[in-house]
């Protein structure tokens, strides 16, 4: 995938701390303590331009999807429906912590 012109590597090298992330936003119950600077770096990770808006909101295009997110305006940490919106939009854009799953196994096992 090409970015301004740079290329960006969407291998299958997930860091454990992008896992984390993704596996807390997909969580049952839903999860309430994720940051969101984590969340910011697992967006870039996967791909995904964001861009500030308007007040505390981000655009985000992902996988030719676009959507927008909230900054928690108090703390760090995002509230449990800005986390059920980013699953929903994450999803629709292709998302999901199963694909990064099939992704991350060797290519034997793919076979």
């Amino acid at each position: 995938m090409y970015r301004c012109g740079i290329a960006i590597d969407q291998g299958p090298t997930m860091s454990s701390k992008h896992r984390n992330v993704l596996q807390a936003i997909f969580h049952d119950p839903i999860s309430s303590n994720v940051q969101w600077r984590e969340v910011e770096s697992l967006l870039h990770h996967l791909g995904a331009v964001v861009e500030p808006g308007h007040g505390a909101r981000f655009r985000v295009i992902l996988n030719r999807h676009e959507f927008t997110v909230h900054h928690p305006h108090h703390g760090n940490e995002l509230g449990k429906t800005d986390i059920k919106h980013l699953r929903e939009c994450l999803a629709a854009a292709g998302v999901s912590l199963s694909s990064y799953d099939e992704r991350s196994k060797p290519d034997s096992e793919n076979a």
